[in-house]
């Protein structure tokens, strides 16, 4: 079985997407067989007949995967909301056992998988009269440390350290902080970080630059990128 992370952020379009795509880009660049799992994802779009899940095309695509989406996305749809809401409008209920089953399936075939999460830690994914599944519930499932991308800007001391707190009450580790859209010389860029590291006592282990170019790379060595799968 291989080795996994979660990627978890602050919020819905942090950067999660864009900071796993480099994750795993690095990985592969090493000869390192790294693959992408996503248990759940709203606002896929169609290539002709078929409904193209625009996060894991992202990924694969930078990436260098040759991969079948159904193989790394258990259920995709159109509709552009909370996967939960997404699953009501579509009338496709998400059920654990698919997401486990589907997961396993990539481990044997992958030496590191990065997991994607949906919006933020607290994301709901199925709600019924009879049950509720929040993103936590996948991370619990997978049993996987988590690392949490952040925004650099403002607001971001109070969202990243509520996260943290968040997630530490559920008992589940957390392998560091990445902020996104970061610059070096921004004065509040700069204090934010060393604020987040002061008061939450995780490291933010990279920051990745404001602009989204082919040329950018997740600012982490190869040896302490590998440590964050243990």
């Amino acid at each position: 079985m291989s080795k996994g992370i979660f990627i978890t952020a602050t919020d819905t379009d942090a950067g999660k997407t864009f900071v796993t795509s480099l994750i795993v880009e690095a990985l592969r660049k090493q000869g390192i067989q790294a693959g992408y799992y996503k248990a759940a994802l709203s606002g896929g779009y169609y290539e002709g007949d078929k409904l193209i899940p625009g996060d894991a095309k992202e990924v694969l695509t930078r990436a260098g995967i040759e991969e079948e989406y159904d193989k790394c996305v258990s259920y995709t749809f159109e509709t552009a909301v909370s996967p939960h809401l997404a699953s009501q409008i579509e009338g496709r209920p998400i059920k654990l056992h698919k997401i486990k089953r589907d997961y396993e399936a990539l481990s044997k075939r992958y030496e590191y998988i990065t997991v994607e999460g949906s919006g933020g830690i607290i994301c709901p994914i199925q709600v019924s009269d009879t049950e509720v599944i929040l993103l936590e519930d996948i991370i619990k499932l997978l049993e996987l440390p988590v690392v949490i991308v952040a925004r650099a800007g403002l607001g971001t001391i109070n969202h990243t350290i509520l996260t943290v707190a968040y997630i530490r009450q559920l008992g589940i580790p957390i392998k560091g902080i990445i902020l996104n859209e970061y610059e070096i010389g921004n004065r509040l860029h700069e204090d934010n970080r060393q604020m987040i590291e002061r008061l939450s006592k995780v490291e933010v282990i990279a920051t990745i630059p404001r602009m989204k170019c082919k040329e950018k790379q997740v600012e982490l060595d190869i040896e302490k990128l590998v440590e964050l799968y243990s």
